[in-house]
């Protein structure tokens, strides 16, 4: 089969490599149609890591992915050949203690689709994944949208951890698929008075058809002052979607006492400072996401239902044989790039 792989720093080849077979009786074997570029995807191709999570090339990754399955183990029961499905890229043991509280997204012996040393991502025409990862969609939704699926889930658990009730005030520092996603699922959730900010006007543009009361880009404007000048006491809770230290500063003045900051981004640095004197003062708790745990069907229903339009969120595509460019793009931010999207087959 046709792969994509990435065999240095900002380096992708495309290779004929064998196509993976069925192994487990609960394995499946899936034609990806599309394959979505994550910012995390982004780390590895500029980086080579993500902290301790070192690429050894070549490597195959992209997690983010949509298809239909080709062949299933004779134990699976929960799709059959033909079904179009989203892919959860998270195959937990289900047996340790954070499984069994409920925690597979910290799972002590997790596998991570496209993860250095964990599993083979998706930049490929065929994937293997357990059965555990197949999530079936209804026929009106779109390949792009299944695969949409997956960043929504990590907004959909984000939101569902901390906004707590209605009504309540709330912050987003970075409006990229992330942030965005997190900004659809607090309108479906019925936040109160949302602000958001990002440093590309087109991402703050196409956040302005969810009604923010305000947006604005750091390095024109101080953000702080815009947004306390309209909500004096603070907000009650503030995500930082973009990894960038400075909007974890900035996040910090925004929550009022005892508001919530939660840390969805990924940084590239290893280490954070913080104002600790603020956050003490204000008894400001910081609340760190990995990934999500039990909201991928979640994420289905809400665009099955229409409680989230997220088809304009893909702003670019991309044959498989020209991942690379994708990549570049993403990286650079260019032409207003949200989200890039790899068609692998129709």
């Amino acid at each position: 089969m046709k792969a994509a792989l990435l065999t240095g720093i900002r380096r992708f080849e495309m290779h004929d490599v064998p196509t993976p077979k069925i192994s487990r009786d609960t394995d499946v074997l899936v034609r990806v149609t599309t394959v979505g570029v994550c910012g995390s995807d982004i780390h590895y191709y500029t980086e080579g890591r993500i902290g301790d999570q070192v690429v050894k090339f070549p490597f195959l990754g992209g997690h983010e992915a949509a298809g239909v399955v080709d062949k299933v183990g004779k134990s699976v029961r929960r799709v059959s050949a033909g079904d179009r499905i989203a892919i959860d890229p998270n195959l937990y043991c289900g047996q340790c203690d954070q499984c069994r509280s409920g925690r597979e997204n910290t799972c002590r012996e997790s596998k991570f689709l496209g993860c250095p040393g964990q599993l083979d991502g998706c930049l490929a025409e065929y994937v293997v994944i357990d059965e555990r990862c197949c999530f079936p969609v209804p026929d009106h939704i779109s390949a792009e949208d299944a695969t949409l699926s997956e960043p929504l889930a990590i907004a959909v658990y984000a939101v569902d951890r901390t906004l707590g009730k209605t009504g309540l005030s709330a912050g987003i520092l970075g409006l990229g698929p992330i942030g965005l996603s997190v900004f659809h699922v607090l309108r479906a959730r019925k936040a109160g008075r949302v602000f958001a900010t990002d440093k590309i006007p087109a991402r703050l543009e196409k956040a302005a058809g969810l009604k923010p009361v305000w947006t604005g880009n750091p390095d024109r404007s101080n953000v702080v002052d815009e947004i306390l000048s309209r909500e004096p006491l603070g907000l009650d809770v503030v995500y930082e979607c973009s990894g960038d230290p400075p909007a974890l500063a900035q996040a910090v003045q925004l929550c009022k006492p005892g508001g919530l900051l939660v840390i969805v981004g990924i940084p590239e640095t290893d280490e954070i400072t913080f104002p600790i004197h603020d956050l003490r003062r204000a008894e400001i708790t910081i609340f760190n996401i990995r990934r999500q745990a039990n909201c991928t069907q979640k994420a289905i229903d809400l665009i099955a239902d229409n409680e989230v339009a997220i088809s304009d969120m893909v702003t670019h595509r991309f044959p498989l044989d020209r991942t690379g460019e994708a990549y570049d793009l993403v990286a650079a931010y260019q032409d207003g790039v949200m989200k890039a999207m790899i068609t692998v087959s129709t």
